[in-house]
C-alpha cells in the first residue's frame, strides 16, 4: 500500500491524502503475468472504532505497465486532521486495504459482473440471548441476488472468538448454486443500536462456492461491548442481527 500524504496528482496537491493498492515482488510471476484483484481502501476512526472506506467494486488488472490501483483523493486534509473524526490520534493513524484476489484455474474463469446489482436487507431478531445454550445458531433463509442465504451465530464465540466476543459469518446455501459457479458478493454483518441509532457494522467482500460457501469474523463484536447497556446493542435480553448482501457477479468455469 502506498500513501501519498499530500497527495499524488498535481490537482489534489496539498488538499488531499492519496491512497493507492501496489503489487510488488513479481519476479516470481510467470512471462506475460496479469493479476485481476477488486480491493477496498480504508481509515480506522480510532474514537468510534468504525472504518472509512472507500470501494471500487470493478475489476482491476494490475500487469508490468499497471502495477498500482487506487484513489487520489481518498479523504480530504481538513477532515482527516480535525480532532473529531478520529483519523488521526496523538499524530498517528491506521490505513489498511482488503484485496480479494480472483484467481484462476486450469480449465479458465469467466467473470460476469452485475450492471445493477441489488442490495437485499434480513434482520434476525435473537431473543433470550443470555440464555443461549449451543454453541451456535443459524436464522432462517432469505434471498439475495437468487441465492438463499442464512446468518451463523456463536453467542460465545468460535475460534479465536471463543470466550471473549460473538461470532458471526454469512452462509451461502450452496444447493441454489448451480454446477462450477461462485458468487461474488459484498456484504455487512452489524448490530442494531437499538437506542442511539449508532448501528455496529462489519464489511467484507468475498466470493463464495460450494467449498468456501462461508465469510464473517470470529470477533465480530466483544461480549463487553454487547452487553454495555449504553450502547443498545442488547435491549430485554434480546439483540438484532443484520445482514446487507448485494450479490456483484458470478465466476464460472469453463
Amino acid at each position: 500500500m502506498s500513501i501519498y500524504p499530500n497527495g499524488k496528482k498535481k490537482r489534489f496537491a496539498g488538499n488531499c491524502i492519496s491512497l493507492f493498492l501496489s503489487l510488488v515482488e513479481t519476479s516470481s510471476l510467470p512471462p506475460g503475468w496479469e493479476i485481476n484483484a477488486i480491493f477496498k481502501l480504508f481509515i480506522y476512526d480510532q474514537l468510534r472504532d468504525k472504518y472509512f472506506t472507500l470501494q471500487d467494486d470493478k475489476v482491476r488488472r494490475f500487469h508490468a505497465m499497471k502495477m498500482e490501483w487506487g484513489v487520489a483523493n481518498f479523504i480530504n486534509l481538513d477532515k482527516f486532521t480535525d480532532p473529531s473524526n478520529g483519523f488521526l490520534v496523538d499524530d498517528a493513524c491506521v490505513f489498511g486495504a482488503e484485496v480479494l484476489v480472483l484467481k484462476s484455474t486450469r480449465k479458465g474463469d469467466c467473470l460476469s459482473m452485475l450492471e445493477q446489482p441489488i442490495t437485499s436487507n434480513y434482520v434476525w431478531r435473537v431473543k433470550s440471548f443470555s440464555t443461549l445454550t449451543s454453541d451456535r445458531y443459524d436464522s432462517d433463509p432469505f434471498i439475495a441476488g437468487d441465492y438463499k442465504w442464512r446468518i451463523r451465530l456463536f453467542p460465545r464465540g468460535n475460534g479465536e472468538g471463543k470466550g471473549n466476543s460473538i461470532s458471526a459469518f454469512l452462509f451461502l446455501d450452496e444447493s441454489t448454486l448451480p454446477p462450477e459457479t461462485k458468487v461474488f458478493a459484498k456484504f455487512t454483518l452489524g448490530l442494531i443500536d437499538q437506542i442511539n441509532g449508532e448501528h455496529f457494522d462489519t464489511y467484507h467482500d468475498y466470493l463464495f462456492g460450494r467449498s468456501d460457501n462461508n465469510w464473517g469474523s470470529q470477533k465480530f463484536c466483544p461480549l463487553v461491548k454487547l452487553n454495555d447497556v449504553k450502547r443498545g446493542l442488547l435491549v430485554d435480553n434480546g439483540c438484532n442481527v443484520e445482514a446487507r448482501v448485494t450479490v456483484l457477479g458470478t465466476v464460472n468455469t469453463v
